[in-house]
């Protein structure tokens, strides 16, 4: 049942069998944990988020139009959970966070390629979510933009429009960086 196609599975769940659903989280865990933990910058946020993704989707499967494409539509739940999570989040360090030193990167490691990796994560969690969306998807995930149109449902000009900004906003980010 393991290997069933997207849509079988699917139609097993809302037919009662609920072991079909852990075969679809099993499926898809992996790959949006990736996505969830680069647009969140913590494991523990994305866990949080894809536990309420995945509980979204549980209840709504019914709602889901076309079961093939399963994975394209949970990929918009988690999406959408990640910029919930990143509203609340902004909100909350609006209010608490003194902005002087905000989103600062460690400079405690010893290693300078722990340092500058520190400066890249900093620098992309600092992107829109809309522009950090498009920039993991096309560069990290490596998706074409057609596979990240049907993912989103943003246009393909856009997408490649919000990936363009991005490179222009990391390279302007990290040209700051002191070597």
């Amino acid at each position: 049942m393991e290997a069933a196609p997207d849509g079988e599975l699917v139609r097993a769940v809302i037919g009662g069998d609920t072991e079909a659903f852990a075969h679809l989280v099993n499926r898809y865990r992996g790959t949006y944990t990736r996505f969830a933990v680069r647009m969140l910058g913590s494991r523990d946020d994305a866990e949080d988020v894809l536990q309420t993704a995945f509980v979204r989707a549980y209840r709504g499967l019914a709602k889901c139009e076309d079961p093939d494409r399963f994975g394209g539509w949970l990929y918009q739940i988690v999406v959408n959970e990640c910029r919930t999570y990143l509203s609340r989040r902004a909100k909350q360090e609006r209010r608490f966070v003194d902005g002087s030193k905000a989103g600062m990167p460690s400079t405690e490691h010893p290693s300078a390629a722990l340092a500058i990796r520190d400066e890249i994560l900093d620098a992309v969690a600092r992107l829109s979510p809309e522009q950090r969306e498009a920039f993991l998807l096309k560069h990290v995930e490596e998706l074409s933009y057609e596979e990240m149109q049907r993912l989103t449902g943003v246009s393909e000009s856009a997408l490649k429009m919000r990936v363009k900004r991005a490179c222009e906003r990391l390279r302007e980010l990290l040209e700051r960086v002191p070597e």
